[in-house]
């Protein structure tokens, strides 16, 4: 692995475009650094650190596993209260969740759909679902009626569970899903009370645990686990079918320590990132109790209330998405805070230029900021930058288990090193399918079991990939590729900027033209300042000449990602 590191190359941008070499200069695998397959796939990529068992298991007893031996340790911290949770404890919650759940009715394979922000019950509710072989749907709780009304149809939803101050939203939405019978009001019901079909949480968490299923009978690698919903490569939002097998899987390809490691005794998470979204479920919540560390839970982003847990809780390690790591970079209230026990940040979910991790490296003196990618049809992680490697602008390697590969977009065909196409991934996260849904199916996952990202990337003679946009999202200006990631982390180097998005917008004579929206920090920043800014560093065709706007807020998803298409409305 020294050798491996020695060879790296400078830091490279998030965004750089690399030309693809002639293929006469292509780097085989007989000369390769990176490990690859043996036989005729020689241009397939896998992980410098081999592989680990996966085994065949409930989700829930495999995250819960050691919890015996975690004991009274705490296992979550509400943020808010202060309240602490110890392994015991979450763990009684749990059983007796699940058999509260048996006793009002619900059977192996019924799906309950979880609306809420981050908390303790959300975890509670989540792992019991598990439990006795229920299947988990979890949902945006800023979706309005209707958009949460097609998910519980879709995912036939006979169980929500939700906040008292959702409920009108989610009433509206049931009605209009017709499938839900039942309703969990969590936490502090506000005096609902339960009817025939509403159940306090209190109620089940408090059941005697006496019909706790211990004996449910799984096809772990057929039947699902987590029904998170996600869009893919195009289209509306889709059921994502994760099996057991699935995010055991992942769970256990992260448990590495050049991954993801919480297994030191001072070890304290951030647990900030929604846990509806996969992300923040699976690399945030279930690896932190796996690991056995204590996570400090917060509903959402408020500035002072952040950096104030980071600072009263002694926060070390922190799943955070860019504009988090933006805000620690560039914000002045930062300063206001001691942030030095946060030693460790992994980035995920969009695209993070090495200029703002540096920037947010040097001004807190962390040790380690680095990314991943992968994608909710991955369980979600396929690629992950180890810990001692500090090129910033990679993606990092395949995880244990993990085969990866980039094919031309026009061909399908594997291209080598520091050639750009689509990033593919197969390994034992790969998704069962979309629900109801064979044809997006078939479209995203080949017979053979590769996953097609929708992700333009390469990787380099060292087995390290660079993602440079979506698929779907790249500008045509004259037949030219040009990546909105590229411009944005561009832009955002500029000391007057503090978020930016880049579309294109159509133009009869080149196709589309690169249109960037921008957030400024200064009233004297002007557009032709930005155009000039963008000129003067990048060729012709990836210039500005669809103008600049200026704009409050750039419109992001929960994860952070920057959402393109909203913007392509206001054009």
């Amino acid at each position: 692995m020294q050798r491996l590191l020695s060879h790296l190359k400078p830091e490279i941008g998030f965004n750089t475009v690399r030309h693809c070499l002639p293929r006469s200069c292509l780097i085989h695998t007989s000369s390769c650094k990176f490990s690859t397959p043996t036989g005729s796939q020689d241009l397939v990529v896998k992980c410098p650190y081999g592989d680990t068992v996966i085994p065949e298991t409930n989700f829930y007893n495999h995250v819960f596993q050691h919890f015996p031996k975690y004991g009274k340790k705490t296992a979550l911290i509400d943020g808010v209260t202060g309240r602490e949770y110890s392994y015991n404890e979450v763990q009684e919650s749990v059983v007796n969740m699940a058999s509260g759940l048996v006793r009002s009715g619900m059977q192996k394979g019924d799906v309950l759909a979880l609306v809420s922000p981050n908390s303790v019950e959300f975890c509670t509710t989540f792992f019991s679902t598990l439990a006795m072989g229920g299947i988990m749907s979890t949902c945006n709780p800023t979706y309005t009626a209707e958009e949460l009304a097609y998910q519980f149809k879709n995912s036939n939803s006979k169980y929500v569970a939700t906040i008292p101050s959702l409920l009108p939203t989610i009433q509206e939405a049931a009605s209009k899903a017709g499938c839900v019978e039942k309703m969990i009001v969590l936490g502090d019901d506000g005096g609902v009370g339960e009817g025939k079909n509403m159940i306090s949480y209190q109620s089940l968490v408090n059941d005697s645990g006496s019909r706790f299923p211990s004996d449910i009978k799984l096809d772990y690698k057929n039947d699902i686990a987590v029904l998170p919903y996600s869009s893919g490569t195009t289209g509306l939002a889709k059921g994502v079918m994760l099996t057991h097998y699935n995010v055991t899987a992942n769970i256990n390809q992260l448990d590495h320590p050049q991954f993801i490691n919480f297994r030191d005794p001072n070890c304290c998470l951030m647990s900030i990132l929604p846990f509806f979204h996969i992300y923040g479920m699976i690399i945030v919540l279930a690896s932190g109790l796996y690991q056995g560390s204590p996570g400090v839970i917060l509903p959402k982003f408020e500035p002072e209330l952040f950096l104030n847990a980071i600072q009263k809780y002694h926060i070390t390690d922190a799943a955070l998405v860019p504009p988090l790591i933006l805000f620690l970079a560039k914000h002045p209230v930062v300063n206001n805070f001691d942030l030095s026990t946060l030693k460790t940040i992994t980035c995920g979910a969009a695209p993070l230029s090495a200029e703002v991790a540096t920037a947010a490296k040097e001004r807190l003196g962390i040790d380690v900021i680095r990314q991943g990618f992968g994608l909710t049809e991955l369980s979600p992680v396929s690629h992950c930058c180890p810990t001692d490697v500090t090129n910033m602008g990679s993606v990092g390697v395949p995880l244990l288990n993990t085969l990866s590969k980039v094919v031309d977009v026009e061909t399908g065909e594997a291209v080598g090193p520091n050639c750009e196409g689509e990033v593919l991934v197969k390994g034992p996260q790969v998704m069962k399918g979309y629900l109801k849904n064979e044809e997006a199916t078939r479209i995203t996952v080949s017979d053979d079991g590769w996953l097609h990202t929708g992700d333009i990337g390469y990787y380099d003679e060292n087995g390290y990939f660079y993602i440079v946009d979506r698929l779907k999202e790249l500008i045509k200006v004259k037949g030219l590729q040009v990546a909105p990631a590229e411009l944005e982390a561009l832009l955002l180097q500029h000391p007057h900027i503090s978020d930016v998005a880049v579309i294109g917008v159509d133009d009869e004579r080149s196709g589309e033209l690169p249109r960037a929206f921008v957030v400024r920090s200064s009233d004297e920043l002007s557009e032709q300042e930005v155009e000039d800014f963008v000129k003067e560093q990048v060729a012709e065709h990836k210039q500005l000449k669809g103008g600049v706007k200026f704009i409050k807020e750039i419109p992001k998803s929960a994860s952070g990602k920057i959402l393109h298409r909203l913007l392509k409305k206001d054009k």
